[in-house]
């Protein structure tokens, strides 16, 4: 049985979750997430708490077990709290503005670079370099931030690029006139 499959999701009081067969769905204040489960696994709501079950004992009902426990255990979270992603644009000229559902981004390329926002994730972009990315589901906050900052990533010798807020990256010195 995996450990962390074992633990039960306590679900806030402003949160419902209901099990129809495998498909799990959870609602709360910042929206409404479905699952269907992977097929060796099992959710059961007992006592405002979601107890998932493994139906075997190979390696993969135990790798579908804690990966069922996590993704549920995320969509209560994101229901409730939500998730937030910020990335920085450094560099002279770099700027993003949101227009309507999209995301438009000027890195030094000769176009601006209109990337889509997906459903259920707001995009707000303060002083034209701070981007921050919410929403209930994070897979999608996530993968968002990831495409946005792939676009231009830190560049190493001037530190210019799209980073994540807080991002530690290696400045390398130039080359040195003798």
């Amino acid at each position: 049985m995996s450990r962390i499959g074992r633990m039960p999701i306590p679900v806030p009081e402003k949160v419902t979750v209901a099990i129809n067969g495998r498909r799990v769905t959870v609602e709360g204040p910042k929206g409404k997430l479905e699952l269907d489960m992977p097929v060796p696994s099992e959710a059961r709501l007992e006592d405002s708490q979601v107890i998932v079950d493994a139906q075997g004992t190979d390696a993969r009902s135990r790798a579908m077990h804690g990966l069922s426990r996590s993704l549920i255990a995320n969509m209560v979270q994101g229901v409730h709290e939500g998730f937030v992603k910020k990335l920085e644009i450094h560099g002279v000229g770099f700027k993003g503005a949101v227009q309507g559902r999209v995301l438009e981004l000027n890195l030094g390329y000769s176009h601006t670079i209109k990337h889509p926002i997906p459903d259920q994730v707001e995009v707000k972009v303060e002083a034209n370099t701070n981007i921050t990315i919410e929403g209930p589901d994070k897979q999608k906050v996530g993968q968002m931030a990831s495409e946005v900052r792939g676009y231009y990533p830190v560049e190493p010798y001037k530190g210019k690029g799209v980073r994540y807020a807080g991002e530690d990256y290696i400045r390398k010195v130039g080359k040195q006139v003798q």
